[in-house]
């Protein structure tokens, strides 16, 4: 750090309501619901329009416009792709830095206005000469004359923390910081004055100019959940700091953020909404019946999405749905997936299915970034796949979790077959991002089945009498189990986790004409349950920890005659 001198200064039928107070076992009474249709998630989808290339990372070797790397893992090649600009980076305003974030969604438009709102506050003062008016952390204004030093710092992104956290100056110092991102994924510093770098790719640098630092000043890394992980910076003046050390603390919310939405459980999902469509195709076979391989693309999409009782949240999205597409395939069965960063910060893949070590397969890949990810299924079961990249539990709870099922040999056709994920849903503002004191402390405000609260109470899915129902059931978590339970039903079937315990090839249980009531699934784990109505009716499916029921994981399997 240098001083030189300045030259210049769910949606639940209304009929259903009974359930939602407490009852597991009362039908919904609107059965003229749609039939679910696979567009992951209904509601007004917003692109990720802050994606903008303006704001590229400016370092020697991160040039704008730089094309997108391709990425090997596993053992397939990298893929070629069409060149575009790698997203974040430096964002220097030419007259005192105070430059708009390019990542709109991500600092909420609420954190814009009381960072301006603050601002205009404490500089309504007409600036005379080289003494302006600003509003330090405090919440008192404060006259600063400008001292005509410059305070020069670089400070480095090692893991998730600022390295040094700390840079001291005397008020009225002009302050400029250059941002070293030396850790694996996109990170940025935002000071409560509003100044930013930008977003900054791992690897690159960034910069940001305060013209007078008018007091204390704290900093942040604004990408989802960096904050809560200890990533919070401070500009001291004269020994003095601005508010508290936050480090680890959980904070989840930026400044001027707003409050957390509410849910209404008793709301219904927009008209137009469309289910996510959980019935399952049979898993695709080869010409000669052999091993075959399976080739997709997910690309990462983060987006304004509906996740029931009323409120919508930004996700974080493969391909944009919520569960990720259900991959399905046979034991000896080779998948190729290549993953797509269209989003706003660092994303990755883990697939549980594959066996493979995770340094290189399982990397994040910074924006504008393509990575091939290529395993063998050697066994069989429900999988779960997610994003590994840091803070784990915030980008599995906001929507980047998925399925892949490998079907144990022999395995028996069945008349429907449906895949159920359960997941949680912990809200932060309306339209906005998860909040991170609730993941620390599990408590969330909606449990859901593929994604949506509620969803299959409005739209149930469907059966008739007599025939043979498969439910395959995951815990995609991130933290709370699940408990599968049909009303009115029993499974006389049960998979759990790669072996049959009840029924299957050898007929366990038939000796003593055993039955199962529910499915119990810790956070990763799967199976799959089969049952056969006798009589049509509404027969109600839910996790049978009841409060979590009462959350939104609860659905209805209609079955006519």
């Amino acid at each position: 750090m240098t001083k030189t001198p300045d030259a210049q200064a769910p949606s639940p039928d209304e009929a259903a309501a009974p359930e939602t107070a407490g009852s597991e076992n009362t039908p919904p009474q609107d059965t003229a619901a749609q039939d679910p249709a696979n567009s992951g998630a209904g509601g007004t989808a917003q692109t990720p329009g802050d994606t903008a290339a303006g704001h590229a990372a400016a370092g020697a070797d991160k040039p704008e416009g730089a094309h997108r790397r391709a990425v090997t893992a596993g053992t397939a090649p990298a893929i070629d792709r069409s060149r575009r600009p790698l997203l974040g980076g430096a964002g220097r305003a030419a007259g005192g830095g105070t430059a708009a974030s390019p990542s709109g969604g991500l600092l909420q438009s609420a954190d814009r206005r009381g960072i301006l709102m603050g601002l205009l506050t404490a500089g309504a003062a007409v600036v005379v000469g080289s003494v302006i008016g600003n509003r330090g952390q405090g919440g008192t204004t404060q006259d600063v004359a400008a001292t005509g030093n410059t305070v020069n710092a670089t400070i480095k992104v090692q893991g998730m923390r600022f390295v040094p956290d700390t840079v001291d100056v005397t008020p009225g110092d002009r302050l400029v910081i250059t941002l070293d991102n030396t850790a694996d994924q996109v990170h940025d510093l935002v000071l409560a004055t509003g100044q930013t770098t930008g977003r900054i790719a791992a690897g690159a640098k960034g910069r940001l100019e305060v013209d007078v630092v008018p007091g204390p000043i704290e900093g942040w890394c604004s990408i989802a959940g960096h904050r809560a992980q200890g990533m919070v910076f401070h500009v001291t003046a004269g020994g003095a700091v601005a508010g508290a050390h936050q480090h680890g603390s959980g904070q989840s919310k930026q400044a001027g953020s707003g409050k957390d939405a509410v849910p209404d459980y008793s709301a219904r999902l927009p008209a137009d909404f469309k289910a996510f469509d959980a019935a399952l195709p049979p898993a695709p076979t080869s010409p000669d019946g052999g091993p075959m391989t399976h080739r997709h693309t997910f690309t990462v999409k983060e987006q304004v999405m509906q996740v029931g009782a009323g409120v919508t949240q930004r996700r974080m999205t493969f391909n944009g749905q919520v569960p990720g597409p259900v991959l399905r395939g046979k034991v000896g069965d080779t998948f190729e997936i290549t993953l797509v960063n269209d989003g706003t910060m660092s994303h990755s893949l883990d697939f549980h299915a594959g066996i493979t070590p995770p340094d290189q397969a399982m990397r994040s890949i910074n924006p504008g970034e393509s990575l091939v990810y290529t395993f063998k299924a050697q066994h069989s079961g429900i999988w779960l796949y997610h994003c590994s990249t840091s803070p784990m539990s915030l980008h599995l709870a906001a929507g980047m979790h998925g399925a892949v099922i490998i079907d144990p040999p022999g395995l028996a056709a069945v008349d429907r077959e449906y895949v159920i994920v359960a997941s949680e849903v912990y809200l932060g503002p309306e339209g906005g991002e998860p909040n991170t004191d609730k993941i620390a402390a599990k408590t969330p405000d909606l449990m859901t089945f593929n994604g949506v609260a509620f969803q299959y109470r409005q739209q149930p899915l469907k059966a008739k009498v007599g025939e043979r129902v498969r439910f395959w059931v995951m815990a995609a978590g991130p933290s709370l189990p699940t408990s599968f339970h049909t009303v009115g039903l029993q499974f006389d079937q049960v998979f759990f986790e790669g072996a049959w315990t009840l029924g299957g090839p050898s007929r366990i249980g038939a000796a003593w004409s055993g039955g199962s009531q529910a499915l119990g699934l810790q956070p990763a784990q799967g199976g799959f349950v089969e049952c056969v109505a006798s009589e049509p009716g509404h027969y109600v499916f839910v996790t049978h920890s009841f409060a979590d029921m009462e959350k939104g994981a609860h659905g209805v399997l209609e079955v006519s005659a």
